[in-house]
């Protein structure tokens, strides 16, 4: 599983497609991008790189 996770982030990274959503409700941008039953959330941080902040399965996600 770590690497579909790692190959979904590096996969968005490069060409910003991906399913991925701006979580509402929240002041800063963060994002979350779904990979099978885990979600990645995230911020970009300058354009220039991704921070991925957590990894959950979705059960624990929300």
């Amino acid at each position: 599983m770590r690497e579909r996770i790692t190959s979904a982030i590096e996969g968005f990274a490069d060409s910003g497609r991906g399913d991925v959503r701006r979580l509402q409700g929240t002041r800063e941008r963060i994002y979350r991008l779904r990979v099978g039953q885990w979600r990645i959330f995230f911020s970009l941080e300058a354009r220039l790189m991704v921070l991925v902040l957590r990894a959950l399965p979705r059960s624990g996600a929300y």
